[in-house]
């Protein structure tokens, strides 16, 4: 599980006051496709929110197993949202394309 720095942690929390739940824990609680869920929508997103249902003390351990089970920090638990953090891995940029064929005349390059 990862630790946030208080800082950190502010920060995200402002970011996450405008976004939506992505993810919504039923009554069957964290099963191994919502845990798939929230994998996939944290590696496109990296800050998420989660509305869970049932009581303080299973969302707590639902929060914990979360972060834990995907290496994830717990950003926030207010009532029954879970907002949930995962930086995500810097991808190597990729070098543009390099043109191939013959090279643009004149008239296609809109002569001056």
């Amino acid at each position: 599980m990862l630790t946030l720095t208080v800082l950190q942690r502010q920060n995200l929390k402002a970011r996450a006051h405008t976004l939506n739940p992505v993810v919504m824990i039923g009554n069957a609680g964290l099963t191994e496709a919502v845990l798939k869920e929230i994998a996939s929508a944290l590696k496109s997103h990296e800050l998420i929110k989660i509305r869970a249902s049932g009581e303080r003390e299973e969302r707590e351990a639902m929060l914990q197993e979360i972060c834990e089970t995907l290496n994830a920090a717990p950003v926030q638990h207010i009532g029954k949202i879970l907002v949930v953090y995962q930086p995500q891995e810097e991808e190597p940029e990729k070098k543009p394309a390099k043109r191939r064929g013959k090279p643009l005349t004149k008239k296609q390059l809109g002569s001056k």
